[in-house]
């Protein structure tokens, strides 16, 4: 088990040093540039896009609305890389990771705009719903369907099984220091839990996302509010500590601004999953009247991820000091640090936090992985086999090393996102036109822009939803 463990850190390290940073980087400037920083111009219509998908409540025909695949997406965002995640970050990579996760997510946007415009672009109609992401696009756009097929392995045993190990191993390392809770047996109720919902299907999963997802945000919101209001002059000292150190010069001497960079990109990206080819899949789904609106809506949910929620775990330990940087590591970090602001109640607040929003993660990361297991093959025993499966991976987290896990997911996580990023390389000039058509319509007064495939019929592959 050592020696496999020190491989895949190996291999991890030579995938996030030199070759994934380097492309995460150039595809989110790339994109930034060509869509004229379709992050920042159009965040007002990313709130329109979202109030408007909300007031109109559920979609026809069974299918899926624009703000549940929001909060799916969520579901699978908000996890245990904005607690436990951003807390590691922080100790490997000390206070600057939390900068270069925020950049990561400012360029970031726009990859997420271009795969889940993309996955719009493409998608097919399903029996429930829409169904699609990258590795439809790779098939019906690039006509690679070994390239879809390769992503699709991926992506299943990145979510579906890496993730959720990752997940479950989180929930029962808050249960154990804060109730003292037995491993093995909150690995059961939680593999339960989750089997519960995966069997009811895709609206299932939709429903209890509509609910569940923006209570536990602005409930975990409102906790660090307290905590801000309660250490209001330490502000400008955090802000100042994370940003020296993102620059400081004895950073580069001491290897600690390498450290910084690949932390907080890989926390990052596991939390936000900008360019990763997950949340296309849920993007998909949606019913909506222009691809770019889904594109729109799914960029905003990386700000929500990673500059809101993250952020919030971020202040929330950086507010402690430096007293719990060597004696913890994970969610304990997150919960001794809370504790030391509000009391003994912290360790049970972001346990329950902790619980919802990694269990909310599983369920997400579920639906990404049945997307593509049906892309692979669409038959019920498979689907049955690939969901107990899912359950296996999440007793097997909670019994699993910490460093095992995420080890595990980071190299995963790696590939898969390497699969899409070259995809939607060769396919972006379809959604950089899609967004100028969107834009166009804008200002000639259209409130609901609306796409149709003869619009351009040039367009390679099979746009025929559309």
């Amino acid at each position: 088990m050592d020696i496999l463990f020190e491989y895949i850190n190996s291999v991890n390290q030579l995938l996030w040093s030199y070759i994934l940073i380097a492309l995460l980087v150039i595809c989110a400037l790339w994109f930034t540039i060509k869509t004229q920083f379709v992050q920042f111009r159009m965040f007002p219509e990313m709130l329109r896009s979202l109030a408007s998908s909300t007031l109109k409540g559920g979609a026809r025909d069974k299918h899926i609305s624009s703000f549940q695949a929001f909060v799916i997406s969520l579901a699978s965002r908000i996890g245990t890389g904005n607690m436990a995640g951003v807390a590691t970050a922080i100790v490997l990579g000390g206070p600057g990771a939390i900068f270069w996760m925020w950049l990561i997510a400012l360029l970031g946007a726009a990859s997420a705009f271009v795969e889940s415009t993309l996955a719009q672009l493409y998608k097919r109609k399903g029996k429930d719903s829409f169904i699609g992401g990258p590795a439809y696009y790779m098939e019906l756009g690039l006509k690679k369907r070994w390239m879809g097929v390769v992503f699709a392995i991926l992506i299943i045993v990145t979510f579906g099984l890496a993730f959720n190990s990752v997940q479950s191993n989180t929930i029962c390392a808050a249960a154990e220091l804060a109730f003292g809770w037995d491993n093995r047996i909150v690995g059961i109720i939680i593999t339960i839990l989750a089997l519960l919902i995966i069997f009811g299907g895709i609206h299932r999963i939709a429903k209890f996302s509509d609910v569940i997802v923006p209570t536990m945000a602005i409930g975990y919101i409102l906790v660090t509010l307290v905590v801000i209001i309660l250490n209001y002059e330490l502000i400008p000292a955090v802000f100042k500590l994370i940003f020296s150190s993102a620059f400081a010069f004895d950073s580069f001497a001491g290897g600690m601004f390498g450290a910084a960079i690949m932390q907080g990109a890989r926390r990052g990206l596991f939390s936000n999953e900008a360019g990763m080819g997950s949340a296309p899949n849920v993007a998909a789904s949606a019913t909506t009247s222009h691809p770019v609106k889904q594109g729109l809506i799914q960029a905003l949910g990386v700000f929500t991820d990673t500059l809101v929620i993250c952020s919030c775990t971020a202040f929330i330990i950086l507010f402690s000091g430096d007293q719990f940087l060597d004696t913890h590591n994970g969610i304990q970090l997150t919960q001794a640090a809370l504790c030391s602001e509000i009391g003994s109640a912290g360790e049970y607040i972001v346990a329950v936090a902790l619980f919802v929003f990694a269990f909310t993660s599983i369920i997400g990361n579920y639906y990404y992985g049945e997307v593509n297991m049906k892309y692979l093959k669409s038959c019920r025993w498979v689907i049955f086999v690939y969901r107990l499966m899912v359950g296996g991976m999440v007793i097997f987290g909670s019994m699993a090393t910490l460093e095992l896990v995420w080890a595990l997911a980071d190299i995963t996580m790696a590939l898969m996102a390497m699969c899409n990023l070259i995809a939607i390389i060769l396919l972006g000039k379809y959604a950089f036109r899609l967004l100028q058509d969107y834009r166009m319509q804008r200002k000639e007064g259209i409130k609901d822009p609306i796409f149709r495939k003869e619009h351009m019929p040039d367009i390679e592959g099979d746009i025929s939803c559309w």
